[in-house]
């Protein structure tokens, strides 16, 4: 009940909410975190309460950071990094739009990338990049991991479950990427 009435009172007073150990309430900051340790502000993400564990989210890309490139006969949104670029992907298909704090796999999906080299031409959709998001002090932190955006090219037979599962994610190291890490946290 406590908790409860603190968030209550922080949202009345139009205050960004994070209790400790539970998912973030109104509007946090989208960071992606970049090798040298800055941090660059391509968004917003928008929570409500939806049941005592569970989250309704939106998520808004502020294109500013990005820019157009034009690759395998379509259009991204891309980041340019100083060893590559790293390219927002929009989950193609209806998805739900809650995430509880045993299960942020929706608000993932929604924050799906891949990586191209500068030079490199077309889109390198198998070089796929899915942060993997864990509830922090504050918000939420997103660790990057390999994945094949080619899984996604046609819809998935079941769409009330996410299609990157664990067995289709493969840990790497992210100071191996330009672009090492994501978070959601109170806004600057």
């Amino acid at each position: 009940m406590g908790r409860q009435f603190a968030a209550g009172l922080l949202l009345l007073l139009g205050l960004p909410l994070t209790l400790q150990g539970a998912l973030p309430l109104g509007e946090q900051g989208l960071y992606l975190h970049r090798a040298d340790g800055t941090r660059l502000d391509i968004g917003r993400v928008h929570f409500e309460s939806v049941g005592d564990d569970r989250r309704r989210f939106r998520v808004e890309i502020d294109h500013r950071h990005f820019r157009d490139h034009f690759l395998s006969m379509k259009e991204f949104k891309c980041v340019d990094g100083d060893a590559e670029i790293l390219c927002h992907v929009a989950y193609p298909y209806p998805m739900p739009d809650e995430v509880s704090e045993d299960d942020l796999s929706w608000l993932e999906h929604a924050l799906l990338f891949f990586y191209k080299k500068p030079d490199e031409f077309g889109a390198r959709l198998r070089n796929g990049i899915y942060f993997q998001l864990e509830p922090a002090e504050g918000g939420l932190t997103g660790t990057p991991q390999a994945i094949d955006l080619d899984l996604i090219s046609a819809p998935p037979e079941d769409t009330d479950a996410a299609p990157y599962s664990d067995e289709e994610r493969v840990e790497i190291d992210p100071e191996e990427r330009a672009f090492t890490g994501l978070s959601i946290e109170a806004v600057d």
